[in-house]
C-alpha cells in the first residue's frame, strides 16, 4: 500500500492531479488489486462508513464498479436511482445531496449528464463545513476522473504489473480514436496520460476532433497531437484507444454514417499491423460491435486490454474511495 499521505478531499478532475498523486494511485490500487485475487475479498477498511452512489444518468460499469469496489472495503453502500426518487416532484439535486448528508454519508460518487453537477455538490458541502468527499463518476463532456485512472493502471500494469507507475509511459505513442468531442472519457485520459511523458495521439473525423485540444495541454511532460485520418495516429503506436460513437449525435450531421465512419476510422486487424507488433487495445465501452472496433478484434485476448479495464476498474475505485476515506477511519 502507497504511504504517501493523501489531501485531496474530492476528485472531481485529472487537469491538477500531480504526479505524485497519480502514482500513489497506482500503487495503492495495485495492492487491492492483490486482494482481489485472495479468496477472501473483502478487507475491513472502511468498515463503518457510507458511500452514496448518486448516478442521475444511467450506467452498468461504472456503477457497478464502485458499488463493488465499496462492498469489498467493507462500506455502506446507498445507491440512488432518479426514476423512484423525489426528483420526479420537483426536489433539487442539491437538496437530494443534502438528504443523503443528513443520512450519515461520507463519501457521494456523482454522474450527471450536465457537467459540473459533481463540483457543484462538493462545492455545498464545502459551503457546509462537512468532511464529506464527491468523486466525480463522469460529468457531461467535461471529465470521468476514474476511467482515465483504470486505463493508466490497465496500461501500465502491462509493462510492470508488480509496481505499475507513470515513467513506464515516457516516449509511448498512445492514439485515441473515435469521438473525442463529446467525451468525458477522452478528456481525463488526455490529462492521464500527457502527465506520463507519453505522446498522444487524436485521431477521428474533423466535426469531432476539433484542432483546440493541442492547445489544452501546452506545458505538460507529454505531447499531443491532432489527426483526421487515422493512419498517422495507428503508425508505431504502442496503445490504441478506441472511443464509443454516440450515435445520438447522428441527428447534429456530424457523420455521414455509421458505415462509413468504421470504413475510415474503425480499429481493424488490417488497421493494426500499422502499429507496433505488440499493440494493444482498449474501449471504455459499452462497445458499438463491427463500428469503433471489429466483434473479432474486442475478444481477441492477444491483442484487447477491454476485460482488464473492467478488472482494473474495481481496484483503482476501491483505491479511490480508500484514499478519500483514510482521514476518517
Amino acid at each position: 500500500m502507497a504511504t504517501t499521505t493523501w489531501t485531496r478531499r474530492h476528485i472531481l478532475s485529472l487537469a491538477d492531479f500531480a504526479p505524485t498523486e497519480y502514482d500513489t494511485v497506482l500503487q495503492t490500487a495495485a495492492s487491492f488489486r492483490e486482494v482481489l485475487s485472495r479468496r477472501t475479498k473483502k478487507v475491513p477498511t472502511l468498515q463503518g462508513q457510507m458511500v452514496a452512489n448518486l448516478f442521475f444518468e444511467p450506467s452498468t460499469r461504472t456503477r457497478s464498479s464502485f458499488e463493488l469496489a465499496a462492498k469489498r472495503l467493507s462500506a455502506d453502500v446507498l445507491n440512488f436511482t432518479p426514476g423512484t426518487s423525489s426528483l420526479t416532484k420537483g426536489e433539487t439535486i442539491l437538496d437530494t445531496a443534502k438528504t443523503y448528508l443528513a443520512m450519515g454519508t461520507d463519501m457521494m460518487v456523482i454522474r450527471h449528464r450536465e457537467a459540473g453537477v459533481p463540483q457543484a455538490i462538493a462545492f455545498e458541502m464545502d459551503r457546509l463545513g462537512v468532511r464529506v468527499g464527491v468523486l466525480n463518476a463522469g460529468d457531461g463532456q467535461h471529465e470521468h476522473p476514474s476511467q482515465g485512472l483504470l486505463d493508466l493502471f490497465t496500461i501500465c500494469s502491462l509493462i510492470d504489473v508488480e509496481h505499475p507507475r507513470l515513467e513506464l509511459l515516457v516516449g509511448k505513442k498512445i492514439a485515441i480514436v473515435g469521438d473525442i468531442l463529446h467525451s468525458r472519457v477522452a478528456r481525463s485520459n488526455i490529462w492521464s496520460l500527457t502527465a506520463t511523458g507519453a505522446k498522444v495521439h487524436l485521431a477521428g473525423p474533423p466535426t469531432l476532433v476539433p484542432q483546440l485540444f493541442a492547445q489544452s495541454v501546452t506545458g505538460r511532460p507529454g505531447e499531443l497531437f491532432i489527426h483526421w485520418e487515422v493512419e498517422p495516429a495507428l503508425k508505431d503506436a504502442d496503445f490504441v484507444m478506441t472511443l464509443r460513437l454516440q450515435k445520438e449525435r447522428m441527428t447534429a450531421h456530424l457523420l455521414p454514417s455509421l458505415r462509413e465512419y468504421h470504413q475510415r476510422y474503425g480499429i481493424t486487424r488490417d488497421r493494426l499491423k500499422l502499429c507496433h507488433p505488440d499493440v494493444k487495445v482498449l474501449h471504455p465501452g459499452p462497445v458499438n460491435r463491427g463500428v469503433e472496433i471489429t466483434s473479432d478484434l474486442m475478444d481477441d485476448p492477444q491483442f484487447s486490454l477491454i476485460s482488464q479495464q473492467v478488472t482494473s476498474g474495481v481496484a483503482v475505485r476501491m483505491a479511490l474511495l480508500y484514499l478519500m476515506g483514510s482521514g476518517k477511519t
